[in-house]
């Protein structure tokens, strides 16, 4: 690592150390819970910067030997390739540490899944991406709840959107957005024939008030009475609403309560989200105009990942991974493996595109 990386060792472990130091003072409320945030930040980088440096000051001490001749210089060399490969697995550790933070890793998630392609076959589909996605959710710790659900005529779903809360979650999540395709029997069908079809998936990390300012006058509200399949009224109110931001004409609608303030208020979190979103892809498309929208069209040929049932394969086109662990991954634990294979290489680009810039 050059001198610069170095000083900036130096200069996380100072910043540890004044974060430990005010925590242990006393602090108290928002002060609490901001220099707990950077703590819990920076513990990792100063536990990586302190190996780093234990390796150095050992090849100091290696050098030192080497260069006294004898039984000394001797036992440096041998000793030399296991502490060369220990030094090099540090860096690794520490460049990782030291990349840039996506500021909504940590946040929450709003998780939308959709039929797209392919029928009542796509909404079955989408329903069995859902359970997966609650499944992986379990295992991770991770609390899930429903906020809209649109049943698909033969089960499965038209649509879900469900929140996630958990440590991370939108860390872990945000690669899964994008058209996901499946190739398999359906039940339905008599002659075994294989079909294939689509289904969407938006990954939004969950926004506060904060972060996006709606003004009243922006917003068209309409309230109407809820319906269940066939149209068939389930409510004798009109507790349904339908928020269509103005601005710029994203528009989400809410039933599922039959309180019209609770649809209103989970209306507003998935706008919020929605709203979030698009202002972090304005923001990164100035940054990169090669940059594509999270989920396309919803169309068979525009895929991120395709899972093949007859085969038991998952392919993830974006990175050539392709798994033939097809059933554990949809019991959800076996996500884990996409998940950290999409983690690290996005982490291989972005340690390339540091070298580049150096």
């Amino acid at each position: 690592m050059s001198a610069i990386q170095i000083q900036k060792l130096d200069r996380i472990l100072e910043r540890f150390a004044t974060v430990e130091n005010a925590l242990s003072s006393g602090a108290t409320g928002e002060v609490f819970v901001k220099l707990s945030k950077d703590y819990a930040e920076l513990e990792p980088m100063a536990k990586g910067a302190r190996n780093l440096k234990a390796v150095y000051i050992e090849r100091d001490g290696l050098a030192e030997m080497l260069t006294a001749g004898g039984e000394l210089a001797q036992m440096a060399e041998a000793e030399k390739p296991a502490l060369e490969e220990r030094i090099a697995a540090f860096e690794q550790d520490m460049r990782i540490l030291l990349l840039p933070k996506d500021s909504a890793d940590e946040r929450n998630v709003i998780l939308e899944v959709r039929a797209g392609t392919g029928g009542d076959e796509a909404a079955i589909f989408a329903g069995d991406l859902f359970r997966m996605y609650q499944r992986y959710a379990a295992f991770r710790g991770w609390k899930i709840e429903i906020i809209s659900a649109s049943d698909g005529e033969h089960g499965g779903y038209k649509e879900i959107i469900a929140n996630i809360f958990g440590s991370g979650a939108y860390a872990n999540l945000k690669f899964e957005s994008g058209v996901h395709r499946v190739q398999r029997v359906p039940a339905t069908e008599t002659q075994g024939r294989i079909h294939t079809s689509a289904a969407t998936v938006a990954v939004l990390p969950e926004a506060e008030e904060v972060d996006i300012k709606i003004e009243d006058k922006d917003l068209r509200i309409d309230v109407f009475r809820s319906s269940g399949p066939g149209g068939q009224s389930v409510n004798t109110t009109d507790s349904a609403v339908r928020i269509t931001h103005i601005p710029t004409g994203v528009v989400v609608s809410q039933q599922d309560e039959k309180s019209q303030i609770k649809n209103k208020a989970k209306a507003m979190k998935v706008l919020r989200a929605r709203l979030f979103e698009r202002e972090r892809e304005r923001i990164d498309s100035e940054r990169s105009a090669a940059r594509k929208g999270q989920v396309g069209s919803g169309d068979r040929s525009e895929r991120i990942r395709t899972y093949n049932f007859p085969q038991g394969r998952l392919t993830d086109h974006r990175i050539n991974l392709t798994l033939y662990k097809l059933p554990e991954i949809v019991e959800g634990p076996g996500l884990e493996d996409v998940v950290r294979a999409l983690i690290t290489e996005h982490q291989a680009n972005l340690l390339a595109q540091m070298n580049d810039d150096v």
